[in-house]
């Protein structure tokens, strides 16, 4: 009997611990890479403002680059620029629009840059994807984005 028991305890144990997969994206792949971005640099300067973004289209940076935006507080939230609901493609790199808005070209969906949220309607019960968000840290005037 115990061991009945604890062949049921193991079983119901190990399926538990079975990958949920359903979060993640199936259309955006996972990159590996870490860009630091200097604060004092003209080219980033704006990201002393809350409220301002900027894309990153560096080689190496993402999928098809990153937007930072400055949240206020000292904060920064790093997306990819890769349309989330595309396979990348010639149109899928989102362009930033409003400043505090991306948008991808190829279905004109429009995401927020302060939460990664899709603002679009959609119709249908397909299911969308968020931005993909990437880590960030702040030392100094330097933010590090990376994943």
């Amino acid at each position: 009997m115990m061991k009945k028991f604890l062949m049921v305890f193991v079983l119901a144990a190990v399926l538990s611990c079975s990958g949920d997969s359903t979060d993640r994206n199936p259309f955006l792949r996972e990159v590996n890479f870490s860009f630091e971005v200097n604060l004092n640099l003209p080219l980033y300067s704006s990201l002393n403002t809350t409220g301002n973004a900027v894309y990153i289209g560096n080689q190496g940076v993402g999928i098809r680059g990153v937007f930072v935006i400055n949240t206020g507080f000292g904060n920064f939230l790093a997306w990819e620029a890769s349309c989330p609901n595309q396979a990348p493609s010639g149109c899928s790199t989102m362009n930033i629009q409003g400043g505090t808005m991306a948008v991808c070209p190829c279905d004109d969906f429009e995401y927020s840059l302060f939460n990664g949220q899709l603002l679009t309607e959609t119709p249908g019960n397909e299911r969308r994807f968020g931005l993909l968000n990437y880590r960030t840290r702040v030392n100094d005037n330097i933010v590090i984005i990376s994943n």
